[in-house]
């Protein structure tokens, strides 16, 4: 990537419910020293309305992609140190705080999945619209990648990835003609793969549902990624960096992400007293509160802005008090409090 492609990150990328989710964070970085973990970085657009909006808040970045780090870094720039970026993965959050000397933050914002830079960035090889390598890798620096799932996993579990991750109905279809088209030779490019997927999906299901590939490349993404899994550690994670009166924001893109999202933060937000308790002991009282009704979605002005905004799910929740012990799972990396 050129230094012309870095610098130009403002005019590729929109974010997501940006105002939304500055009108929910608002609260929590209203005071002089407030912090917000991006956890997303991606290009930047979060952090930087962020860093607009309040002047006296410095946000904290993470992201796996290196490349996405050089380009939000300059485009964050001008605002000094009141933004730190990290390459890391952002299930490690608390070792990334404990890094920086910092103990709780007021905010945390999440938005999850694909970023702008990585379905630009054809070589990248996460569009099924442009013949690319099959890599799909957010850090191109390490890991498997979507080559290595599609010629390496038997059939079983091939269908299994697709299947979950991807909701395919025709995942044991797809399946089945992968491996026996990699029997003749390797599958190394994602034209390729989307040729296969198109033949393996019935003539009159292609006709609706948009692109047949999408979903086999949504499952091919999370595997190679490791995503559910990351987001399944994230999100305590997270939820144990913030200060009491701080809040986290996540945008969930398909319905496994934002069910993990929404069992972790209604679990926070419920009494954990058995039901039949006569009083409710202050050890089982609720932790979290939530500041959304159930999953917000885009409304008709922000898909005209930002059609990437069509399948987000939007949801929020302020932390009331600590969690219990009880509740309070280990926390890798993190200083005993």
């Amino acid at each position: 990537m050129d230094q012309h492609d870095l610098g130009d990150a403002a005019t590729r990328h929109t974010p997501v419910l940006l105002q939304r989710c500055l009108d929910l964070l608002a609260p929590a970085l209203a005071a002089d020293g407030s912090v917000m973990v991006d956890s997303t970085l991606g290009m930047g657009g979060h952090t930087e309305g962020v860093l607009r909006a309040f002047p006296h808040v410095r946000v904290v970045g993470i992201d796996r992609d290196p490349q996405a780090l050089a380009l939000a870094g300059r485009r964050l720039a001008p605002f000094g140190d009141r933004f730190t970026g990290v390459h890391a993965v952002y299930d490690e959050i608390g070792e990334v705080l404990d890094g920086l000397g910092i103990d709780h933050v007021q905010g945390v914002l999440m938005d999850l999945g694909v970023s702008s830079l990585q379905l630009d960035e054809r070589e990248r090889g996460f569009s099924y619209a442009h013949d690319a390598p099959l890599d799909m890798r957010m850090d191109a620096s390490r890991g498997q990648t979507a080559a290595d799932v599609v010629n390496g996993y038997d059939e079983r579990d091939l269908a299994r990835v697709l299947r979950v991750y991807g909701e395919e109905r025709f995942a044991a279809r797809i399946a089945r003609s992968v491996v026996r088209a990699r029997e003749k030779a390797p599958l190394t490019r994602t034209g390729e793969l989307v040729d296969l997927v198109r033949a393996s999906i019935p003539a009159a299901t292609r006709k609706t549902g948009g692109h047949p590939a999408k979903r086999t490349f949504q499952a091919l993404r999370i595997e190679v990624n490791g995503e559910l899994e990351v987001l399944e550690r994230a999100l305590p994670a997270s939820v144990e960096a913030l200060a009491v009166g701080g809040r986290i924001v996540v945008e969930a893109y398909h319905s496994l992400e934002d069910r993990l999202v929404k069992r972790t933060l209604a679990a926070g937000a419920t009494s954990s007293a058995p039901p039949d308790l006569p009083v409710e002991p202050e050890t089982h009282a609720p932790y979290l509160r939530l500041v959304t009704r159930g999953a917000e979605e885009a409304d008709e002005a922000e898909l005209a802005r930002n059609p990437r905004a069509q399948s987000v799910r939007l949801r929020a929740a302020e932390r009331i008090r600590p969690t219990p012990d009880h509740l309070r799972g280990p926390q890798p990396g993190r200083r005993a409090a």
